[in-house]
């Protein structure tokens, strides 16, 4: 279940299946902008508060010790205590995943094309080849994104999300197709049993969220945080 909590009076949201430092912002707590904000209250060092370069690819990679850029990167693995990540979202997809086994975390954004190129179930087969995790141990959080309603596409990108699932019951109508129950499906046909959906829409809850198609493509986002 997601609940909210307050960061200096700025509200962000968490879900109570993950007991480590986690959130999805709001419209009134932008990292890009607040990074020493964020950072002091996670006790960590700035440059220690990593965001990827996202390209709305399925691309991923492993956070490195003194590495600080990471172009080109939708998913990032992060196994180390004094840093956390965060990825930027709106109307996308944002997924965290974690390994309380292994203590190895991640987090994916998945766009449409993230969704089509199985970004978040890739993002668990890395974590899987790299440490070890075991998908039935992994929890995930699929965060606030534009919702089945709201989410009206083309052809092309029906097709492309309906091949990336075996089950399709309900994920498809009338060119609309379900972003979290596409991401969450992929998720359980690989193994991931422990799921957490958000029920927020970036669309109708746009007074809390970001939304680039209701807001004229806007250029300010919403993120998806996670620190061990």
């Amino acid at each position: 279940m997601y609940k909210i909590k307050k960061i200096n009076n700025k509200d962000v949201y968490y879900s109570d299946m993950l007991n480590i430092e986690h959130f999805f912002t709001t419209r009134n707590l932008i990292i890009r902008e607040n990074k020493k904000e964020i950072s002091d209250y996670l006790n960590i060092k700035e440059k220690n508060l990593i965001c990827p370069n996202q390209t709305h690819s399925d691309n991923i990679e492993i956070l490195e010790e003194n590495k600080f850029e990471y172009p080109n990167c939708d998913g990032l693995i992060i196994n180390k205590k004094d840093t956390a990540i965060y990825l930027n979202f709106a109307d996308c997809t944002p997924i965290i995943l974690y390994d309380p086994i292994n203590n190895i975390g991640a987090v994916s954004h998945a766009g449409w094309r993230g969704t089509a190129a199985n970004i978040a179930s890739k993002t668990v087969l890395k974590m899987k080849e790299k440490f070890n995790s075991n998908p039935e141990d992994i929890i995930a959080l699929i965060g606030p994104c534009i919702s089945f309603e709201h989410f009206e596409t083309s052809d092309e990108a029906i097709e492309k999300l309906s091949t990336t699932i075996k089950n399709k019951h309900g994920l498809f109508s009338n060119n609309h197709a379900d972003l979290k129950g596409i991401n969450k499906r992929q998720l359980e046909e690989i193994g991931v049993e422990k799921i957490d959906v958000c029920p927020f829409c970036t669309i109708e809850n746009n007074d809390k969220f970001f939304s680039y198609r209701k807001e004229n493509q806007t250029t300010k986002r919403h993120s998806a945080l996670l620190k061990l």
